[in-house]
């Protein structure tokens, strides 16, 4: 009846500017024959396999261009641990992490729950280590927790245990993946911090006479109301709150002298990691005395979810 209503709400818009023949109805297609019909891809697609390196490297095959990193970058940065390991090796901060593997847990899950709690204090954070950003991100409070998360991520089918859905706190369909590895994050907190905040910031990279130059924008700063930032938040009209720019002070010329900082470190970061295209860095800041500042990168997302922001 909703559709229906729809319909004839608009019958006046449709039954001037549409018809039949200008509908066009979706054909299935391999890459070599979309080559024949196109001039380029721009790819938006946010996760798998859009922002791996799959599509990338077909399209590669067949000559055609594409917005975005190459598929190496591509297939480094999807994976949250290859992608920090990267960036600790160079100097930048990350959070202290972990990567726990169903063999591992299947063989001996006391043994493996004793390694995480020597390494890390609760709350912590677990998430898959190569989805896309804040699918199934649970901040960990006890050991109940832990062998709930575990077992789900590594369930052996579709359908969800409600009694461990419970113990989560899941809500309704919310999405968790079957995966046979996920990460364990320590919780970052402001560590003596006077200011502390979750920050997005986006780029954009131009070419110059061959050479990339990178463009880095304003961070905003990303409000949530639970322990981590959901899905419904990042993505969905109205839910999430975004404050740009980044409230980094309340004086404007400490904010400029902070937000710049901010921005040559994110610069840094997607140069190490070859980035192109337009892309995203999810990252902590702490703000100390004297504008010294720490940035503690989450994660890098090569092809961003296209948000209504």
């Amino acid at each position: 009846p909703l559709v229906e209503e729809i319909i004839e709400k608009c019958a006046d818009i449709t039954e001037k500017y549409s018809s039949a023949s200008n509908l066009d109805y979706p054909t299935k297609i391999n890459f070599t024959e979309l080559a024949k019909i196109v001039d380029g891809v721009f790819i938006a697609l946010h996760g798998r396999p859009g922002e791996d390196g799959t599509i990338q490297t077909e399209l590669e095959k067949v000559g055609l261009p594409y917005n975005g990193s190459s598929p190496a970058t591509s297939q480094i940065t999807i994976n949250k641990f290859q992608t920090n390991e990267i960036l600790k090796n160079n100097g930048f901060l990350i959070a202290k992490h972990l990567l726990v593997h169903q063999k591992d847990w299947e063989k001996d899950s006391r043994k493996m729950i004793e390694d995480i709690r020597q390494q890390f204090a609760f709350p912590f954070i677990a998430k898959p280590v190569d989805d896309g950003c804040s699918s199934a991100v649970k901040k960990i409070n006890n050991e109940d927790e832990l062998k709930a998360f575990s077992e789900l991520i590594f369930r052996k089918e579709q359908a969800l245990n409600p009694v461990l859905c419970e113990k989560l706190h899941l809500h309704v369909k919310e999405e968790f993946p079957i995966k046979n590895v996920y990460l364990v994050e320590e919780l970052i907190s402001a560590n003596n911090a006077k200011h502390f905040m979750e920050i997005t910031g986006g780029m954009l990279t131009h070419f110059n006479e061959g050479m990339i130059e990178y463009e880095i924008f304003e961070a905003s700063e990303a409000l949530s109301e639970g322990d981590v930032l959901s899905l419904e938040e990042k993505f969905l009209a109205g839910e999430g709150q975004n404050i740009t720019p980044a409230r980094y002070s309340k004086d404007a010329e400490e904010r400029t002298i902070i937000s710049q900082k901010v921005k040559e470190i994110f610069l840094n970061a997607a140069k190490v990691l070859h980035i192109e295209g337009y892309a995203r860095i999810d990252a902590f800041v702490r703000i100390f005395e004297k504008n010294e500042i720490e940035v503690i990168f989450i994660e890098v997302n090569s092809l961003p979810g296209m948000t209504p922001a």
